[in-house]
């Protein structure tokens, strides 16, 4: 394990240096006309393949970096070049995470390099979880998957919403209830492997930023999936929901973590990081706008007002970055959030993003508030941190509860 710094070393520096030039030389022409376009960005991602940069062996070099600072420093090098495309290239993690946190090495080898592709054919995935009753709520869930035990398949039936990649992804993985008695301890998750019979894209979101990200529901109608889709396989999740049920009859008891919920408790401080990345592009841009434009004789970084307000805007950037840095090492480390500083680090970058964004338009003025300028987009963008993967608001009760010693529901 490594030991905590706050000091990236040279193989660290080299590989953020080559996602920061990727960012800048690739991503950023492109970032205003995929905006506009709405559509995911195929040729930046396949530009992506072909460096390594999009890839399963890449992340997994950063996934396990020792010192837990590998994903932090590649998401907010991407997502400092533009939040939409970064996400269309980052979105596959999602569902990567929730196989690795939850699946066989059997399951891990066989659907996460699918989840890829290769440089000459690129995929992606989806990770579906919400529904149109059921996003910070979990336990409102109603897709169901029931085991059909003659055919050994599952069926799934449901409706997912807000998906990344929904209806696009060469490989979804699917949250669904087993058991509706257990609320959300009876939940598991699934793999629904590319051309299944019964899954469709509903309706795709036009949305108010990360619009270069796909967003659209997924419906599943009698979806069956060979029985090893389940993940973890069914011989764990019977021993688990047998432990719920059992721990069901005594209140009080040790409480057990759903799918949904570990793999977002695994993801929180990757999107602070990527909170982190868009908050440091708005504030750079808008300091150099501020050294170089001028009002009366003077530019108006000589002003207290503008001063001070890139003043906070830094130290609030870099206390974020601190937050992150901290959870994705603790992380890594196994030691667990006590405090739930993952939560932390999310909810901090994803408010300072929002703030440092709407800053930064201030100090463009008028500039700012038109699309020939960049940070009116980075302000867009900036309000999902705040909704997805957890609102504010769950995180700040996530906090409180973790505190109070209290089950988090």
């Amino acid at each position: 394990m490594g030991d905590f710094t706050l000091e990236l070393n040279d193989d660290q520096q080299s590989v953020r240096d080559w996602i920061h030039g990727f960012a800048a030389d690739v991503m950023r022409p492109a970032a205003a006309e995929w905006d506009e376009r709405e559509e995911t960005p195929w040729p930046i991602i396949q530009e992506a393949a072909k460096i390594g940069l999009y890839s399963l062996d890449f992340y997994a070099q950063q996934f396990f970096d020792p010192t837990g600072l590998g994903i932090p420093m590649t998401m907010e090098e991407l997502f400092w070049g533009d939040a939409g495309i970064a996400l269309s290239i980052v979105g596959t993690g999602l569902a990567a995470v929730g196989v690795l946190a939850n699946g066989t090495e059997e399951q891990i080898g066989t659907w996460v390099p699918q989840m890829y592709g290769d440089a000459d054919d690129v995929k992606v995935a989806a990770f579906c979880s919400s529904e149109p009753d059921a996003g910070s709520d979990v336990g409102a869930m109603r897709t169901r998957a029931v085991y059909d035990e003659a055919k050994d398949e599952w069926v799934l039936n449901g409706t997912k919403t807000w998906a990344t990649n929904g209806g696009i992804a060469n490989v979804h993985v699917v949250v669904a209830v087993v058991d509706p008695d257990l609320g959300t301890r009876g939940h598991a998750s699934f793999i629904v492997p590319p051309g299944t019979p019964g899954l469709s894209q509903g309706q795709k979101f036009k949305k108010h930023g990360i619009r270069a990200s796909h967003t659209a529901e997924v419906v599943l109608e009698d979806c069956r999936i060979p029985g090893d889709c389940l993940l973890g396989g069914k011989d764990k999740l019977d021993e688990r929901l047998a432990r719920a049920r059992e721990r069901a009859k005594a209140p009080g008891g040790e409480r057990v973590k759903n799918a949904a919920m570990a793999t977002f408790e695994a993801s929180r401080p990757a999107v602070g990081a990527m909170a982190v990345g868009t908050a440091r592009a708005a504030y750079e841009y808008a300091l150099e706008y501020a050294r170089s434009r001028e009002q009366f004789g003077r530019p108006i970084i000589d002003n207290q007002g503008v001063a001070f307000q890139l003043a906070d805007m830094r130290t609030q950037i870099d206390a974020a970055r601190l937050l992150v840095w901290r959870a994705s090492w603790m992380a890594t480390a196994g030691r667990p959030f006590t405090s739930a500083e993952g939560s932390m680090s999310k909810l901090f970058a994803s408010e300072t993003a929002k703030k440092v964004t709407a800053q930064a338009i201030q100090i463009l003025g008028g500039n700012g508030y038109t699309r020939e300028y960049p940070v009116e987009r980075m302000h867009r963008d900036s309000a999902i941190y705040t909704i997805f993967e957890g609102t504010s608001e769950i995180q700040r009760l996530v906090i409180a509860r973790t505190l109070s010693g209290l089950p988090i529901r």
